[in-house]
């Protein structure tokens, strides 16, 4: 199985509900697309974009279960291509959800991320 991967606020994700589509965090909207990551990409995502955060949520969702004509793979943070989904998430895709630990101030990723 392949996965991709949404980091969002434990609040929101506590609060989001299954019948509820979300067109994503205001840099997603901004962007015209959710910006996801592949496990190799999720650090890196963090440190940039959540440094010091804390009350964090990893979300893992199958690339089987996002529209196939919505999931595209563009180049981004130093060329590498990054997956990009144009259309809602819905929480019904969410396979996992792990809290994100802040330990020293950086994020502990868990240990059965694929790289």
């Amino acid at each position: 199985m392949s996965w991709v991967f949404k980091v969002v606020r434990r609040e929101f994700y506590e609060a989001w509900g299954d019948r509820q589509p979300w067109d994503g965090s205001s840099a997603d909207l901004r962007d015209g697309f959710i910006h996801l990551s592949r496990g190799d990409q999720v650090a890196g995502t963090l440190a940039k974009h959540y440094a010091g955060q804390d009350d964090l949520v990893l979300l893992w969702l199958p690339t089987e279960a996002l529209p196939e004509d919505q999931l595209r793979w563009e180049p981004s943070r130093g060329g590498a291509l990054f997956p990009h989904l144009y259309g809602p998430l819905w929480r019904s895709w969410v396979a996992r959800a792990d809290d994100l630990q802040l330990v020293e101030g950086l994020h502990r990723l868990p240990t059965d991320l694929p790289t």
